[in-house]
């Protein structure tokens, strides 16, 4: 029997359901007192307080509208009903205020209309005929106003599908056209970018794939050929996504946005609600399933029981500018499946492990090769195409060369010195020995066959040409820099859980290593010119642990033209009694790159 207070384990659609309460229970004493607005904290994001609370009022409805329509039992609907009804009351003080150009509540207004759209007895029903104008018309202006350019034209388009569920006429040729533009954004073999943007991250599965589902399961009869172009781009999606999952369940940490947290899986589920059998439905119950035990395993939620902001703990460092405190709740979406009968195959055929794959999937549209490590018990990502400039911390959530669901990656605290820097799984340039430079903005990028290339300028006169070589457990990076200043050089390897001790710890010539209960971490120098340190990185800086090493090279270069070549090994497992692999040879990028006769690379 389960403790008491221990949250579920979501083994089957009913754990599935209990989860969504114990989420939400939390939420009840924080209404306010007309019920449109939940105050969870301050508010440090860029959009209003009002905006903010309505963001914590709506985001919930992602779990709890599905529960609603598969039948599960709420007690707190009536909260609910009466936040809809005062929030989109003009009259009232707790109105929300009216939705504007690229506005934060364009973005809840979502949520209400997947609410209205597959739940409308629990939301819609119960309210009074003006309470139903009120809201039918707070909604009815949303669809006139400008999304940005990105999976944010679907907001409109699920509101659209909300108002048709429960008879409220509008003017369906704005959505007809955000369609047209939402489809523009593919690029093949089941990806999209999200706008027109380099970015190719979470918001593919957890945005443009899992509205554009959620699309095709309820407009499908009156839009088939839409409907199956959706469905058949997230089947083939699928057979990538897949690569970015290790056994336990763990997803690669990468990109932007990581505060929504199990969002990452909603994807497995809302194949189900689009009935898409991309893979054999337990394999995708089971991509789902692990993926929520994986999370209930970390500290995401403080002693009252909400979701804090952060990744593997509250970290609100790495949040974004647009992150308040109801934010993570975009984690509820992960519950779509449960709007799925009891008797879909999703929930009926019983969960399969993860399936055999092979050791390196390349995925050219991300610019990413993804690495099965110890049997998949690690994936470890390699990248270099992608870049944002503008989110906090971009380059670090982008544009580092390495991501792993062991050891996650970090963002800096501070501007000067390696320690407040953070610089794991990159290359950071320094002119002054203080103050450093990582990859920010690669250019010119390209990956196919477990290789990656791509250029980079983090002066005008210094430009860094970037091969990463999957070799599975290792991966092989190689630089060539051309410089007219003299520059220092910091290359760092995974950061390392630094809380356990160390079974072995080293630091000298040409290599640096840490190995402890949380890990095994080594970087090899092949050309053997840069030395090793272990860099303690300042807490707080890595998303998985508070408290971090990382296994460094670091070199001095005069003005002109140098290589660096290294190779970098993690293991999940630690390893204190055995050796660990040989890191790969010259073979491995010979005849790959071009040509340096001192190192014996050639073209």
């Amino acid at each position: 029997m389960r403790k008491k207070g221990t949250p579920a384990v979501p083994y089957d659609r009913e754990d599935m359901s209990r989860l969504v309460r114990e989420l939400t229970d939390p939420l009840i004493p924080r209404f306010s007192p007309g019920r449109a607005r939940l105050r969870l904290g301050t508010n440090a994001a860029l959009y209003p307080d009002e905006a903010a609370e309505l963001e914590a009022f709506a985001r919930p409805l992602w779990g709890l509208a599905p529960l609603a329509a598969g039948g599960g039992t709420f007690e707190h609907w009536e909260l609910w009903r009466r936040g809809l009804a005062s929030g989109t009351d003009p009259r009232h003080e707790e109105f929300w205020g009216s939705v504007r150009d690229v506005d934060q509540r364009l973005v809840e207004t979502a949520a209400i209309g997947l609410a209205l759209a597959v739940a409308p007895e629990a939301v819609w029903d119960p309210l009074s005929g003006r309470e139903r104008d009120n809201l039918a018309a707070w909604l009815r202006h949303a669809l006139t106003v400008e999304p940005a350019d990105n999976n944010w034209h679907f907001f409109p388009v699920l509101v659209g599908l909300g108002l048709d569920r429960v008879g409220v006429g509008f003017d369906p040729a704005p959505n007809a056209a955000r369609l047209e533009r939402l489809e523009s954004f593919a690029l093949g073999g089941g990806w999209y970018s999200d706008g027109p943007t380099a970015q190719r991250d979470y918001y593919v599965p957890f945005a443009m794939h899992y509205y554009g589902l959620i699309y095709a399961a309820l407009a499908g009869g009156r839009d088939p050929g839409r409907a199956e172009r959706l469905r058949e781009r997230a089947a083939a999606f699928a057979l990538d996504f897949q690569h970015w999952f290790a056994s336990d369940g763990a997803a690669v940490p990468f990109g932007r946005s990581l505060t929504y947290r199990f969002a990452q899986g909603a994807f497995w589920g809302a194949l189900a609600f689009a009935d898409v059998e991309a893979l054999p439905w337990g394999t995708v119950r089971g991509h789902l399933t692990r993926h929520l035990r994986w999370w209930l395993a970390r500290p995401i939620r403080d002693s009252a029981g909400l979701l804090t902001l952060g990744y593997g703990y509250a970290q609100p460092m790495l949040t974004e500018q647009y992150n308040a405190p109801g934010s993570p709740y975009w984690a509820m979406k992960a519950f779509l499946p449960l709007a799925v009968p009891a008797g879909h195959p999703f929930w009926a055929e019983p969960e399969r492990a993860m399936p055999e794959l092979p050791p390196v999937s390349t995925q050219p549209e991300a610019g990413v090769a993804l690495m099965r490590c110890e049997g998949g018990r690690q994936v470890v990502m390699l990248s270099a195409r992608q870049h944002n400039t503008w989110a906090r911390h971009g380059a670090a959530k982008y544009a580092k060369f390495a991501y792993s669901t062991c050891f996650g990656f970090s963002v800096p605290s501070g501007s000067q010195g390696l320690e407040q820097g953070a610089f794991d799984s990159t290359l950071a340039v320094s002119d002054d020995g203080t103050h450093w430079r990582p990859c920010e903005v690669p250019r010119d990028s390209t990956a196919h066959d477990g290789l990656l290339h791509s250029r980079w300028t983090p002066w005008p006169d210094v430009e860094i040409e970037t091969w990463l070589i999957a070799r599975p457990p290792w991966h092989v990076r190689v630089h060539r820099i051309r410089s007219e200043r003299g520059l220092h050089s910091a290359e760092g390897a995974f950061a390392v859980n630094r809380d356990a001790p160390a079974h072995r710890s080293a630091e000298g010539p040409g290599h640096a290593r840490f190995d402890s209960p949380s890990g095994l971490c080594v970087i090899e120098d092949l050309r053997g010119t840069r030395a090793g340190r272990l860099v303690q990185a300042l807490p707080g800086t890595n998303v998985l642990a508070p408290r971090t090493v990382i296994p460094t090279l670091a070199g001095e270069h005069g003005p002109g033209e140098h290589w660096l070549v290294c190779a970098v090994l993690g293991l999940a497992e630690s390893r204190p009694d055995a050796e660990w692999p040989e890191p790969p040879g010259w073979e491995t990028v010979s005849g790959l790159l071009p040509g340096d006769p001192a190192t014996g690379l050639r073209g």
